[in-house]
């Protein structure tokens, strides 16, 4: 065991012996915070040992899907399922050794789905591959984690997996801005009543050396969620849960696995059988979490091209869609033209600021 490792293990043990409380929490904040940190880093020195951060895999498509979970729960299979990848599917551990990519087409997204070596115990640590998968979840937009049926526990093992690497699936980032300065020491202001003490989050800065700064904080947050802020390196990343193998359950016997797993399994969750189903629903979630909204183009005079929809991320104005046709049209852009549910009547004149909703069709005039 290296000095790192054995102070992390003290500093853990410590934490677990010491009651929360109005007197103890300063202190208990510092540990974290420094637990933290010593394990950022543990995973750069197992990183430089390893010889590299993780596989090499060029993003293409709309968006890039990863399936997580343990060897054997049916990663493999449901790639087959989703797409025409042709991973190899067998009845033993460890059958995916490399990254198998395959491609979704659903209303009109092309969404990469990379199917990963199963997670296992310490693989935040680098074991069983661990480093090179953690490199691509961190750098996905959407996580599949997908648990066996009769082993619902799994998903606690996945994500706290992934919460030692990092990446912290469906949340946001915490809304609190640090901004450095030479003197003066910590003045913290918040727009909300906080749980947290300032000793308490004074004790937090002052281990990663942040001792003259302004600290703005908009949310109530914990411990956890302020270390995340100060560490500046975590991946939020939206997940969704497949319960996976309901075609081995009794159908009498499913209701109450349903209700089991529900009870264990807090997060956005559905049932499937990656061998058996038809995963319409599946797919219709997936277009759903990752945000899509289709915009259809008619050309000034021409007709509505149905057949090929641009694909963006929900919240984007027209200056987006420009910029994604062509990186010349933002300078060339006069005005758009909007038939559907963002405009206020068919054929609104609007500007790059507009705002697009799903299924809107736009036509773009430009300078002359």
């Amino acid at each position: 065991m290296t000095s790192i490792e054995k102070e992390i293990e003290k500093i853990e043990q410590e934490i677990r012996e010491t009651p929360y409380n109005k007197s103890t929490e300063k202190h208990i904040g510092r540990l974290k915070a420094k637990l933290a940190r010593l394990r950022e880093e543990k995973r750069k020195k197992s990183e430089e040992r390893g010889g590299g951060s993780g596989y090499s895999i060029e993003k293409s498509g709309d968006a890039t899907l990863v399936l997580v979970g343990f060897p054997s729960v049916g990663k493999s299979t449901l790639l087959n399922s989703l797409t025409d990848a042709g991973s190899k599917v067998a009845d033993y551990e460890f059958t995916t050794l490399q990254v198998i990519p395959g491609t979704l087409k659903y209303k009109g997204a092309n969404v990469q789905i990379l199917d990963v070596p199963g997670i296992i115990s310490g693989a935040s640590e680098g074991r069983g591959r661990g480093r090179e998968v953690i490199s691509v979840l961190r750098n996905a937009d959407l996580l599949l984690v997908m648990v066996d049926v009769f082993e619902p526990e799994q998903y606690e093992e996945v994500n706290r997996e992934l919460f030692e690497a990092g990446i912290r699936p469906d949340e946001s980032p915490p809304d609190v801005k640090i901004r450095r300065r030479g003197k003066g020491g910590l003045e913290i202001s918040s727009t909300v009543d906080l749980d947290l003490s300032e000793e308490e989050i004074k004790s937090i800065l002052r281990e990663y050396n942040i001792v003259n700064a302004d600290v703005f904080i908009r949310e109530n947050l914990d411990q956890e969620r302020l270390i995340d802020a100060v560490m500046d390196n975590r991946v939020y990343v939206p997940e969704l849960v497949l319960v996976n193998k309901i075609d081995l359950v009794d159908v009498g016997d499913l209701r109450d696995v349903r209700k089991k797993v529900k009870s264990m399994i807090d997060s956005d969750c559905m049932f499937i059988s990656a061998k058996e189903d038809d995963l319409g629903r599946l797919k219709e979630k997936i277009f759903e979490k990752l945000d899509f909204i289709r915009i259809y183009l008619k050309p000034k005079g021409g007709e509505v091209d149905r057949d090929e929809p641009m694909i963006l991320k929900r919240g984007v104005v027209v200056e987006d869609l420009c910029r994604k046709i062509h990186k010349d049209l933002v300078s060339e852009f006069r005005y758009a033209k909007i038939w559907g549910d963002s405009a206020k009547y068919p054929g609104q004149q609007v500007g790059k600021n507009h705002e697009l909703a799903d299924e809107d069709v736009v036509t773009i005039i430009k300078e002359k």
